[in-house]
């Protein structure tokens, strides 16, 4: 573990989200929502396996005048990652928590079955890391009465897809688990959001060989993240038109969508790409 810390004022205007916590911080959609936080009087508690991307992101962050903390952690790593998070919020209580640090992966072209191994690493690190990251930071939120926790899920949780099965276990799981925990946590004064991005300029989506509709920036994607999670609504789907013929096509006998969606050519890199790396 490598821990980085640079300190500034600890001023707290609960106006603001004064204390954030992010994983999978150092590529994607986390380096973006870290940016997008960054800014005086804010303090950024960031999560990633890669140290000289993290580095970068760090390096981003305090340059618009935000404190960072940096963990190199693998969130399946659940002691480890607890005791970082839980000394973080020791020094400065979490306003916000995004669980982002996740896995892509699925079948290269032609194949049948995911890679076994591939599969479980998908499942621990989307699935498991989400609830390592979440355990601790309900604790200390529900102490205080006040908080909000988000976790990245997917389109893929709402359909299984034949070429990440996976991939959308995992996110259907993760969908099920917020789905839960906000129920359970709103009385206490915590909100709960999911957020379903469709396809986003990732390194992730780039190992996807697949036709990619209404394919967005990470900028815009952080743009839109934001105002659901300013407002606190409980999901955040887009692009809103693909989410809503995603609903539609539930609809659909399975058989015909089963048909359908084994027409068409997708061919996944082996392993994909951690958000967390």
């Amino acid at each position: 573990m490598i821990l980085l810390r640079k300190r500034v004022s600890t001023f707290r205007d609960h106006s603001l989200a004064q204390s954030v916590l992010i994983t999978g911080a150092s590529s994607g959609i986390g380096r973006g929502l870290a940016a997008s936080y960054a800014a005086p009087g804010v303090r950024l508690a960031l999560v990633g396996r890669n140290a000289g991307r993290l580095a970068e992101t760090a390096a981003q962050c305090e340059a618009r005048g935000a404190t960072v903390t940096c963990g190199m952690l693998d969130v399946r790593d659940r002691e480890k990652l607890a005791a970082w998070i839980r000394a973080i919020d020791d020094e400065c209580p979490l306003d916000i928590a995004v669980a982002n640090a996740g896995m892509g992966g699925g079948l290269r072209f032609g194949r049948l079955f995911e890679d076994p191994a591939a599969v479980r690493a998908i499942i621990d690190t989307n699935l498991v890391g989400t609830i390592n990251t979440l355990d601790p930071v309900a604790e200390r939120m529900l102490m205080r009465g006040r908080g909000q926790i988000a976790v990245l899920g997917s389109f893929s949780a709402f359909r299984g897809l034949p070429y990440c099965p996976a991939y959308g276990a995992s996110k259907a799981a993760v969908h099920a688990y917020a789905e839960g925990l906000r129920g359970a946590l709103a009385r206490h004064g915590i909100r709960v959001t999911i957020i379903a991005p469709g396809f986003v300029a990732t390194a992730m989506t780039r190992n996807l060989v697949a036709p990619k509709p209404l394919l967005m920036s990470v900028e815009r994607a952080v743009r839109v993240i934001r105002r659901g999670l300013d407002r606190g609504v409980p999901l955040i789907a887009f692009p809103r038109i693909l989410y809503l013929g995603t609903l539609l096509g539930r609809l659909v006998p399975s058989r015909w969508a089963d048909r359908a969606l084994a027409r068409i050519d997708v061919d996944v890199a082996d392993g994909g790409e951690t958000a967390s790396s």
